[in-house]
């Protein structure tokens, strides 16, 4: 699903506290819907994950990928004589992407031009691997022969993509990672930095907020990426601890992994197979927006318009879906245009010699029906678009 480019906001303010505690004032016990009803319902199960969720306001649970403590965003700055000096360099950027088209790839890649431009870094080159290694690999060899100053990219697959990296590094390109590194590579030596969403505690807030709409009860279906990723490995484990360690009355019955490259098309038949295996289930959690697109189809195609459906990231889609009331009931949102300003910072200032911390995280933005249209707002620094604003339903 492709989508026109983000309408950018002027200069990118990052996170503050009280925008978030904004946003998940939104997120309350009256706007969960829980599907059980009367005596059915676990009043203590709910009240247990408002607080949760309230409790999780602005902290990071993730650490970085060789076990590093996240660093603030709010760490991540440039004085103007910095940003002067930078433009005076008359640097070149490439972005490689794992794949593009959807709206988490958007945002990034937005908020990284954005600021590219901001700090006169000229962007040669974005690339899009179709989530495939091979295809990766022939993209950082062809952006290398442009002789780029910096390389900001998310490895499809750390092995495989780890010695086109390598010999990027080697010849003196500044290497900024989004969410996953290559295997063997330290920050400080072999890269800049990595940034990434707390991806641990979007699938700790997405756990908390299907708990929260099923009552505290009910049978759970799983759908993780089946692949060695860094960050989709920290939402299905936050998920299936959270759940595990704080609600006995909800049981995981179903748990598939898809690999892709067609992530809905995949997640729509291991969603088929739960449905008829286990018709009684209650509910699905998919380990980012594409995937639950697949969820929706196939539980539209069932009839199963009772079927609770959590996820992360923000995509278009899934935020009409929660607009609407239908079928998704809550989210862990990344930040991805944050992401992408961060990300274009750190590799300005690995151009000026100057330190970067090793890993940067932004909080978990927990998204309910009640704050889809301000969440979208924060993150994607644009208004909703029609399609999403005319679809909410009001109460």
């Amino acid at each position: 699903m492709k989508r026109r480019p983000l309408r950018r906001l002027g200069t990118v303010p990052l996170l503050a506290a009280t925008a978030v505690a904004l946003v998940l004032s939104g997120c309350s016990a009256a706007d969960s819907g829980a599907s059980k009803s009367g005596g059915d319902v676990d009043q203590a199960a709910v009240d247990k994950a408002d607080a949760a969720l309230k409790d999780l306001e602005g902290q990071v649970l993730s650490t970085g990928p060789n076990g590093e403590k996240a660093s603030s965003v709010d760490e991540v700055t440039l004085s103007d004589d910095q940003v002067n000096q930078v433009k005076a360099m008359g640097a070149k950027a490439a972005i490689v992407m794992h794949y593009g088209g959807n709206d988490w790839s958007t945002a990034q890649v937005d908020g990284l031009k954005s600021e590219f431009e901001r700090l006169g870094i000229n962007v040669i080159a974005t690339t899009d691997a179709d989530f495939k290694p091979e295809q990766q690999v022939s993209d950082i060899e062809t952006v290398r022969a442009q002789n780029p100053n910096v390389i900001v990219s998310i490895p499809t697959d750390p092995v495989a993509t780890a010695s086109a990296y390598r010999d990027a590094a080697n010849a003196g390109i500044k290497l900024v990672f989004m969410d996953n590194v290559p295997q063997g590579f330290q920050a400080g030596q072999d890269y800049v930095s990595m940034v990434s969403a707390d991806n641990y505690g979007n699938g700790v807030v997405s756990a908390h907020l299907l708990a929260r709409s099923l009552g505290g009860k009910g049978k759970v279906g799983v759908i993780y990426h089946n692949a060695d990723f860094f960050v989709t490995q920290q939402r299905y484990d936050g998920f299936k601890k959270t759940v595990a360690d704080n609600y006995p009355d909800m049981q995981i019955v179903a748990d598939q992994g898809i690999a892709g490259p067609d992530f809905a098309g995949d997640a729509q038949a291991a969603a088929n197979a739960m449905l008829s295996q286990h018709p009684d289930l209650d509910a699905i959690w998919a380990v980012w927006d594409v995937p639950a697109e697949g969820v929706l189809a196939a539980a539209r195609a069932a009839g199963r318009a009772d079927l609770k459906v959590a996820t992360q990231d923000l995509g278009l889609n899934v935020a009409i879906a929660l607009a609407k009331d239908d079928l998704v009931i809550g989210l862990g949102a990344q930040r991805p245009f944050d992401q992408g300003v961060t990300e274009a910072r750190l590799a300005a200032l690995s151009l000026l010699g100057q330190p970067t911390p090793a890993y940067v995280a932004l909080p978990a933005l927990p998204v309910d029906h009640g704050n889809v249209l301000d969440a979208w707002k924060q993150v994607y620094h644009a208004d909703p678009p029609s399609s999403l604003a005319d679809s909410y339903k009001k109460d």
